[in-house]
This record gives C-alpha cells, structure tokens and sequence, in this order.
C-alpha cells in the first residue's frame, strides 16, 4: 500500500486534482469488482438451490448481500436482475422482496 500512497502523494504534488481522480477510479474499481463477487455468490447459490440441494437460506443470504452492494452504490431497483438471474420467489419472500414491487 506505500508505493501507492507515495505516487499519489508524488500525483498530489504536480496536479493535485489527478491524485482524487485516481483515488476515485481506485474506488469505482473496488466496487465493481465486490459487486461482481456479490452476483457470482448470487449465481452459485441459485445453482445449488436448483440442484436439490437445501439451500435456501443461502441463497436468500446471498441475494441479499448482492441487493445491499447495488443499493450502495446507487441501484435502488433490482427488477432487471431478479429476471436477468432468475431469483425465483421463494428466495425474495424471505427478504420481503417481491418483484414489480420497486425492487
């Protein structure tokens, strides 16, 4: 972590703004890929639910770890990829989340 602290630092000096657009995009960067961890749990969960496997609780744990990481990076509505995914209802009835429903 010091080398990247010490080239922002060294950034900071000579242009000051380049040092939070760097810092910025570091951010960004960490979100997505976390909301991509967050949906690949979503998948292998329904995965392990559609094979017979009970796993119910999981997969509701994972979907809704995956719903808090949109929500906080601003995607209130969760619609497209309740469809996109397939989350089926008995996993969003466990989260009190019913598709149409603004989620």
């Amino acid at each position: 972590m010091s080398g990247l602290r010490d080239s922002l630092d060294l950034i900071r000096m000579v242009r000051p703004e380049a040092g939070t657009a760097a810092l910025d995009h570091e951010i960004q960067a960490e979100r997505a890929n976390s909301l991509s961890a967050a949906e690949r749990r979503v998948i292998k969960a329904l995965a392990e639910l559609k094979s017979g496997a009970d796993r119910l609780a999981e997969a509701r744990e994972a979907v809704w770890a995956y719903f808090v990481q949109r929500e906080l990076i601003g995607f209130r509505r969760h619609t497209d990829v309740i469809l996109d995914l397939g989350i089926p209802p008995e996993v969003l009835n466990g989260l009190g989340a019913m598709p149409g429903k603004g989620r």
